[in-house]
């Protein structure tokens, strides 16, 4: 099976040209090749051909919250946004803490055409308190390890897991955060905080476990991965432990570095409730400072979809989290990139390259000869509005709703197979 695309751009020796890919049995075979025949052809009309994208942060929610999303509708929210693999969280029901509950999630994993990396859990049933088989998990295909969705407490119980993982060459990927700080807040301990008369959560509940698992990863050399790293005292610990040489990486989400706790709606404070919640001005200042400067490695969703009934329960009571597969690359593309903010391919870098090489993903394909043809393809031209009515996830859960954006999905590959196309010009 042969598939031509033609008469895209996109970016080749760092230049951004005329593009068309010839792809034969899932793999790209020429690169602006002289072929123009092909079983199948399809004319881009100089859209933009990105890599696919790669999102190491997202909640799939099945098993055991289907009611909120399930493997099939994440897998279809993730190709509408250009994803083309991405990073499921372990924080399901039952755990995948052993190799056959693992396993087990692995076969309903394959319900999407969407490339799914699966994370195991640090601490078994995310408890934080005894450290699961590593290596087990690891043979039975685990790429990574977190506890997501719940900060590790106990010290030793972080360090052990450390020396373990650092043995094993694999990734500790912490939410970091001392709940024992957070004081029952909901919202950032600021300005919103006050305005609505809420608990507020105090940036030192991350930085202090940012602080100290840093310590613990100098000791151990383990790949310590921060995720949505949310606090500029949180991004100025990394910056210093990397210049130090502390085997350390980070990410932020879109919401963090779009949105502050300045810009909570009141009436909608509910779909602005997420875990690190909306921080300062300065903060998400600081969090784009830090993509710039290279303190921060990538950019991650943390797609986290819940139900209508759910967040219709308050600023109080609702649960944390706000979907993001299908907007992130629009809405990043028109904040950042059509204000001049930062160039497209910095862009592309934090959203496909820089996750693939730091995690080594053998099998997400970049735009490179031999490659399978993971592709997103992007129009950069027309201008649409964000409608939950298009969305694929089963979450609408999103304060981005109405959002005028540039950079909607034309088209998704996984392996050269068509996974999204664009019905309408609106989707």
């Amino acid at each position: 099976m042969t598939l031509l695309l033609k008469n895209g751009v996109g970016f080749v020796e760092h230049k951004l040209v005329p593009l068309q890919i010839l792809i034969v049995n899932g793999r790209i075979q020429e690169l602006n090749g002289a072929t123009n025949q092909a079983d199948e052809v399809i004319d881009l009309q100089h859209a933009f051909i990105s890599p696919g994208l790669i999102d190491l942060h997202v909640h799939l929610r099945e098993p055991g919250f289907t009611n909120k999303e399930t493997i099939r509708t994440g897998g279809a929210a993730a190709v509408h946004g250009g994803f083309t693999t991405i990073g499921a969280m372990a924080n399901l029901n039952p755990t995948p803490d052993t190799p056959a509950r693992f396993k087990h999630q692995l076969e309903l994993n394959q319900q999407t055409p969407v490339k799914i990396k699966q994370y195991a859990p640090v601490t078994k049933k995310r408890a934080g308190h005894e450290i699961v088989d590593f290596a087990q998990l690891a043979n039975a295909g685990a790429f990574a390890f977190s506890d997501d969705g719940a900060g590790i407490e106990n010290a030793n119980v972080m360090l052990n897991a450390m020396q373990k993982l650092a043995k094993l060459q694999l990734p500790l990927c912490d939410h970091a955060q001392d709940m024992t700080l957070t004081n029952g807040g909901v919202l950032n301990a600021g300005a919103a905080a006050q305005r609505f008369k809420v608990p507020g959560v105090n940036n030192v509940s991350e930085t202090a476990q940012i602080a100290r698992n840093l310590v613990l990863a100098a000791s151990t050399g383990v790949h310590y991965h921060v995720c949505h790293v949310s606090t500029k005292e949180s991004i100025n610990l990394i910056r210093v432990a990397k210049a130090q040489g502390v085997n350390v990486t980070c990410e932020v989400t879109p919401h963090h570095l779009l949105l502050d706790d300045t810009m909570i709606k009141a009436e909608h404070a509910a779909q602005f409730k997420m875990n690190p919640p909306l921080r300062s001005a300065a903060d998400r200042l600081a969090c784009v400072a830090g993509l710039l400067d290279g303190t921060i490695d990538m950019i991650a969703t943390d797609h986290a979809p819940h139900t209508e009934t759910d967040k219709e329960l308050g600023i109080l009571s609702s649960p944390n989290g706000i979907v993001g597969s299908e907007t992130a690359f629009a809405l990043l593309y028109t904040k950042f990139v059509k204000t001049g903010i930062w160039p497209l391919a910095n862009l592309i870098n934090w959203m496909s390259t820089a996750p693939k090489k730091l995690f080594q993903l053998q099998n997400a394909g970049q735009l490179k000869v031999g490659d399978s043809a993971d592709i997103a393809v992007f129009d950069l031209d027309r201008q649409v509005s964000i409608k939950e009515t298009n969305f694929l996830s089963k979450g609408h859960n999103s304060p981005f709703i109405g959002e005028s954006v540039i950079g909607s999905t034309v088209l998704t590959l996984v392996d050269g197979k068509v996974a999204y196309r664009r019905k309408q010009d609106n989707d």
